[in-house]
Order: C-alpha cells, then structure tokens, then sequence
C-alpha cells in the first residue's frame, strides 16, 4: 500500500519542554545529532519525493503534515513554501491537503492569515482546555504555555474557523473526564483527537505502574483507568443534542463496529500509510515508534539516495502493512479483533519480544469497545431493517 501521508519536520526543535515528552524525553536520542531546521535542499528534495511516489501510484490524495518540534519555529512562509510547491510538482489530479500541528504558543494573526491563504489548515496540540490542565506544558525557562496557546486557539477559532484542524489532547486518567472535554468545547475545535500516552510494556504509561506481561487473551485483568476515562467521555458525546464536535476515535470505532472503513492507529487492520522525513532528509518511521528504544524508528534511508517505494520495502514497514500476520496470537482470536487491530503497534512494545504483543492497553480497549459496542447496539435495537 503507497503512502498517502506525509509527515515532514521542517523544523527539530520546540520552544515547550514538556515535562512528559516522549520524543525529547524518551529513550530515542536521534534529534540531538540533526539539524535544528530542514535546509532548503531537504525540503526541495522530499517535494520531489512526494511527487514521485503520487504519480507512480495514482495517487488521487495526499496528506502533507508539517510538523516538528514547533514547525512554527521554521516562519510561516517557509510552511507555505513547502506547501506550495508540493502542490506543484504532484500530478494535477491529486490532491494535497496540508496541516501544521503546532502547540499554538507563536500563532499571531499574521501567522495564520499566511497559512489560510496558502490553504494550510491548523492543528493544536493541547492537555485541556483549562489552566490547570496545562500545568506540565512550559517553555525551557519554567513558564506556562498557556497564555499564549490559548490565545492562538481562541484566534482560530474567532477569525480562521476555516483554517482551524482541530485539538489533539493526550488522555491523562488523573483528569476529569467531563470536565476536560467541555473544556474543549469551549475552545470551538471542529474536531478532537484523544490519544493514549505512548507507553509499552516495558515503560508503561501512567496510571498503569505494573503492567506485568502481555496476557494471552483480552478482558480487564487489571482496572482500566483509560478505558474508564474514554467511556465517561463518550457518554457525555454520544446522547448530546447536536453533534458538538467530531471524536475521531468515537467515530472510527463506531464505523469499525458497523463493518465500515477507518483510518486510525489506534484502532482496525487498515496497513499503515504514513511516513516521516527528519530535518536532515532522513526517511524515518512514524515518531511513535520512539517511545520504545533509541533508533526504533530508524530506516536507513534519506531522500536523495532513497525513494518512498524503498521505504515501502523496509521490514518495519512490511509488518506495519502485514495485518493480522503481525500480531500476537492472542489478539488474531480476539473477538474484537476487527475493532481493536491489536491497538496502536508502538503500544505493544516489549523489550525481549519486539512488538509482537497485545498492546499494553489491552484490557482498557477491551473496555472501550464493548461501552461503545453496548450504547449502539441499544441505539440501534429499535432501528427498521
């Protein structure tokens, strides 16, 4: 299966230093010896890359993430640039969309106008919609990020809606569940992203201190704080009079379970289609992969001596395209399996045995998916066939 997203970092480095950062603080030590900024000649060579595979494949979409670090940090016009000139180069019948995911903190109006007028929509990367749910997200010197995150995503919200992606929050069990994504609303996304923190069986995430083994069947062996959180969140989504914003994960596990396509890694079989280019042109597996160990994103391959078609050759990338064949045999005779897919693959991570494990999430998505499972097969028990 081609790529159809592509996630650059035009620029390595973040302004924040968030105290749980898996990518600068985590086992992967990779960005210390790359180039704070993309130069001109990467950028210039991944647009012709981006081309390349767009036409050898067909390709009628494609997904153009700019990212870091804080992309931001890179200016603007040189987002649009990049932007502008994948446009450019792929086959006049696909289609580029492309988002920056920022942390908010340099969004000014002169900013975003840029980024709206070169059809650059917007993604903000937040732990909640309050003060104190932002605690953990400073700058270098201690400061909260707040303020100013706030105030670009208010401004997105006020004067760019068009412009505006959405929020992506990390779920923190510690929070209240209602309380935090009503706080969201109160920031106007059009959409949320609700992840879990990249953790694994060797580093589990928080809330979760032992994790023990990977088991050899699904089910809540242990408690199930994420997947607790999830479900009193997706109670206060679910019944509301109007659809106040899209869930993403809401949305795909609910297709998934009415035999519909979704596109998502955390959840379903779909084979992986993104891949990364690093400051330095380096071609890199999704940065996820990182929470793991030192390199586990690693290729081998850059953009001037290697096509993305290489990178589809890569073992790491085989097995995230291999389906059912990559996962543990616990999760192919899982009953939700379909739903599930074994979860997020850096989640199954166990130093000794690799990935081929249920995800360390395991019982908290078993919980997850049957709440959900239950409130639609209770919605629809009525529904005429």
């Amino acid at each position: 299966m081609p790529f159809g997203q592509f996630i650059v970092k035009v620029h390595g480095r973040c302004n924040l230093a968030c105290r749980y950062c898996y990518l600068y603080e985590g086992p992967d030590r990779t960005w210390r010896a790359r180039p704070a900024a993309a130069a001109p000649a990467v950028l210039d060579r991944t647009a012709d890359r981006i081309a390349e595979h767009a036409a050898a494949h067909g390709l009628r979409n494609v997904a153009l993430v700019l990212h870091g670090g804080e992309p931001l940090l890179a200016g603007a016009d040189r987002l649009a640039a990049l932007s502008d000139r994948v446009r450019a180069r792929v086959p006049d019948a696909c289609t580029v969309h492309t988002t920056v995911q920022t942390n908010a903190t340099l969004l000014t109006d002169a900013r975003v106008a840029t980024l709206a007028r070169h059809g650059i929509r917007v993604g903000v990367s937040l732990d909640g919609g309050l003060v104190s749910h932002n605690t953990l997200r400073t700058d270098h010197a201690g400061r909260p990020s707040w303020p100013a995150a706030s105030r670009g995503a208010r401004l997105l919200a006020d004067r760019y809606p068009d412009a505006y992606a959405g929020i992506l929050t990390v779920v923190d069990p510690r929070t209240d569940p209602v309380e935090m994504y009503e706080s969201l609303l109160g920031l106007r996304p059009p959409a949320l992203d609700l992840l879990l923190p990249h953790g694994n069986w060797t580093n589990p995430p928080p809330g979760i201190p032992d994790a023990g083994t990977p088991g050899t069947g699904p089910g809540p062996a242990r408690p199930t704080p994420y997947g607790d959180w999830l479900s009193t969140v997706f109670d206060r989504w679910w019944p509301a009079g109007r659809r106040e914003t899209r869930v993403r994960l809401f949305e795909e596990c609910l297709a998934l379970l009415l035999g519909l396509p979704a596109a998502t890694e955390s959840l379903g079989l779909d084979p992986v289609d993104v891949i990364v280019v690093e400051t330095d042109g380096t071609i890199e597996q999704v940065d996820s992969l990182k929470s793991a160990y030192d390199t586990a994103a690693a290729t081998g391959l850059d953009i001037f001596r290697h096509s993305f078609d290489d990178a589809l050759r890569h073992p790491g990338v085989v097995a995230r395209q291999a389906g059912t064949g990559a996962l543990a045999p616990a999760c192919r005779t899982c009953p939700l399996l379909t739903v599930c897919g074994g979860g997020h693959y850096a989640h199954r991570y166990r130093a000794g045995s690799g990935f081929t494990n249920p995800s360390v999430y395991c019982a908290d998505l078993d919980r997850f998916v049957r709440h959900v499972a239950g409130r639609l097969a209770t919605a629809t028990a009525g529904a005429p066939r």
